[in-house]
């Protein structure tokens, strides 16, 4: 079969089509998001029933119609251990929500799906206890801070919006305060329009989220207090749907749990 018949991709959503049919909803780099028929999915020995949400798939496709046809599947990795709470669950569920908000289809974003797949994998390897129950908020908000930087509507933590100045948070000076506006970003300037007055710690803490792993203290503690990471949940609630024009459901789930 031709290469170009050929998909690796992450499936994100499964619905019924038909009376024994699925139609998947499919993250790939080549593709973006594309939607694939996949014929006789819902009957029990279906060579096919393994296309589930939050599976990683090489699939083969057919027929050149808008909805292709999957004809074989292989699965490569399930991460379906997310479900194992419903904290996970909702974390890995905002994953998905803001990549159908962000992701076209015949959108490619390079980088986009290692990204969901490496964050994916950090929250299905999650266990909680005592210690760091605030650490799955914190991977679930640096998850989509790195997924909207991909997607191009970064948050603008490193220039104000006002002044064009960059932002270098002096940490220890309680004085120094930075605004945070929805529409628009983070102003040095006070602004009657900010939804939060933040601090140098707060932006600096922000700052970190933008490298590959958590901000971790030398103890092995995650940085930060409680009270601030809500803060910081409430900056990123607030930007998508400025921005994009929609809130995240599974957001609303993790915010009535933590608070």
């Amino acid at each position: 079969m031709n290469s170009h018949n050929k998909l690796r991709g992450l499936c994100i959503k499964s619905t019924p089509l038909g009376e024994n049919d699925r139609l998947i909803t499919v993250l790939s780099d080549e593709q973006g998001i594309i939607r694939l028929a996949a014929p006789g999915a819902r009957k029990p020995k279906s060579s096919l029933s393994s296309a589930t949400p939050l599976t990683l798939l090489d699939f083969q496709i057919v027929g050149r119609k808008s909805l292709k046809k999957v004809s074989q599947l292989k699965i490569i990795k399930s991460y379906s251990k997310v479900g194992s709470s419903i904290e996970c669950l909702a974390a890995a569920q905002a994953i998905t929500e803001l990549t159908y908000l962000l992701i076209g289809s015949s959108d490619t974003q390079s980088n986009y799906l290692s990204t969901v797949l490496f964050h994916l994998e950090r929250i299905s390897e999650f266990k909680f206890c005592n210690q760091n129950e605030y650490v799955l908020l914190a991977m679930s908000i640096q998850s989509l801070i790195h997924l909207l930087a991909i997607g191009g509507l970064s948050l603008p933590l490193y220039y104000c919006c006002k002044t064009g100045k960059q932002i270098n948070p002096p940490i220890g000076n309680w004085e120094w305060s930075c605004y945070f506006i929805p529409n628009e970003g983070f102003s040095i300037t006070e602004d009657n329009r900010s939804l939060l007055k933040m601090n140098a710690s707060e932006i600096a803490l922000m700052q970190r989220l933008f490298f590959p792993e958590l901000p971790i203290k030398k103890d092995g503690e995650l940085l930060g207090p409680e009270k601030v990471w809500l803060r910081i949940l409430k900056v990123v609630s607030n930007w998508i749907p400025a921005q994009l024009g929609k809130e995240l459901s599974s957001l609303k789930i993790l915010r009535e749990f933590y608070e």
